[in-house]
């Protein structure tokens, strides 16, 4: 197990060094693509830019989603002063983004960074910096270069529509806390990528046609709802567990949602979980979450005809600087293994 484990942080640090905010995922996808073929597989992009590879097995077929783009923003106004209005893409929050450092990609391929800052962000200045809501119209980029003009920014090729990357800080520690942004949902991509390795270095067969799909748009609500193949029968997004106040589960555990923003996952699929789980002797929680929704809402509200469920490892502050533990990537690669077989 501690190869898989070790293999999985390696895929977690190379993912979060890409840069993939949804709408912008060409170079991680061609990473996962180059890392399945390593593997052994022969994965085929779909035409919105996703992953999808066949594990093997035969019969009623199994597709588990995990998603590889990120919250991130996007350049809405060049100011006159040349700095930049951002808006968000995805879930991101004012809030928690306030002195972030940045990338801003140019038209041109050229990348400028920067740091997200209030206006008029010095203290001994604005005095009304504690009162000051943020809001993305209260907090702009600052591009760390002389560009003080709307012309000189345009010169560098950045304009309306350019997509602004933060910063993930990743830490890995030896207490076994992982902290980075964009743990949603690169954790579980690189957990499904050690479930493939698992399956081809054991030489496992599956006893049932396994699937991977790695999506590119699910921080924007539609990132499963194609690329499904029709034998797929019985979905299963590994997505992050949320952890937080009147909710069970914690970062060293696998997380069971049985019902989220949308409603309920298949019953039979969550009972199969929460049974392989117990049988396995696996940590693990069942929660209710009420502000989420997953890959595989997404499938099912597309019209997929499938089973669906959703299990990932616990993840505390998410949407923001997030924070997981080694043992809940464990017990989520323990109970893929123990329900699949």
């Amino acid at each position: 197990m501690e190869n898989y484990l070790s293999y999985m942080m390696e895929q977690l640090q190379r993912l979060l060094a890409i840069d993939s905010p949804t709408g912008m995922t060409g170079a991680m996808t061609g990473y996962v693509m180059e890392e399945y073929r390593r593997l052994g597989y022969d994965p085929v992009k779909t035409r919105k830019g996703g992953v999808t590879v066949y594990l093997g097995g035969e019969g009623a077929g199994t597709m588990m989603l995990a998603h590889g783009d990120t919250l991130g923003a996007m350049v809405a106004e060049v100011k006159a002063d040349g700095r930049l209005r951002v808006v968000p893409l995805g879930g991101l929050n004012a809030n928690n983004v306030e002195t972030e450092n940045c990338r801003v990609y140019a038209r041109d391929g050229r990348v400028v960074e920067g740091t997200i800052q209030l206006i008029n962000a010095s203290t001994h200045v604005n005095l009304a910096y504690q009162d000051t809501a943020r809001t993305f119209t209260t907090v702009e980029v600052v591009l760390d270069c002389d560009a003080l003009s709307k012309e000189a920014v345009h010169a560098l090729g950045i304009d309306n529509g350019c997509f602004v990357c933060l910063d993930p800080r990743t830490r890995i520690g030896s207490s076994g806390y992982i902290k980075s942004r964009f743990l949603d949902d690169k954790l579980c991509v690189a957990i499904l990528l050690a479930y493939a390795k698992y399956l081809k270095e054991e030489q496992i067969t599956p006893r049932r046609a396994l699937y991977q799909y790695v999506t590119v748009f699910e921080e924007v609500g539609h990132g499963a709802t194609s690329g499904i193949p029709a034998e797929v029968e019985e979905v299963i997004s590994v997505d992050m567990g949320c952890v937080g106040q009147g909710l069970a589960c914690t970062e060293r555990q696998v997380s069971i949602c049985a019902k989220d923003l949308r409603g309920p996952y298949h019953y039979d699929v969550v009972q199969g979980l929460v049974s392989a789980a117990q049988a396995a002797g696996i940590d693990y929680a069942v929660d209710v979450f009420y502000s989420y929704s997953s890959d595989a809402d997404m499938a099912m509200a597309a019209g997929v005809e499938a089973r669906h469920g959703q299990i990932g490892p616990g993840v505390y502050a998410s949407h923001g600087y997030e924070r997981a533990h080694i043992d809940g990537v464990r017990n989520t690669f323990e109970l893929l293994k123990a329900y699949l077989g």
